[in-house]
């Protein structure tokens, strides 16, 4: 697995932000939260994505969740089931 080693953030970077990233674990394993923030085509790539990782990690177990809009943050009852019910997130979104 290639590891990131900069974060760069959409939002105004006239003065960039520093983060730490979390912490990576060896194996992906649990559950993986598929996250559809709704925007055109991103239920597309959430397709290949489950696809792949369906593939590639059987022992996964991949759960999806769709956000009313793209246009406001995920409500704070989806947050909450999403943290309680997976272990990792996918955030997807296309264009």
């Amino acid at each position: 697995m290639t590891q990131m080693t900069r974060i760069v953030d959409p939002t105004d970077e006239r003065v960039p932000l520093s983060r730490a990233l979390a912490p990576r674990p060896q194996r992906l394993s649990g559950v993986v939260a598929l996250l559809d923030i709704v925007k055109p085509r991103g239920d597309v790539l959430l397709d290949r994505i489950e696809q792949r990782l369906a593939e590639r990690l059987p022992g996964v177990t991949l759960k999806r969740y769709r956000k009313p809009t793209f246009a406001k943050p995920a409500p704070d009852e989806l947050r909450r089931r999403i943290a309680a019910e997976s272990d990792f997130v996918i955030e997807a979104l296309a264009d």
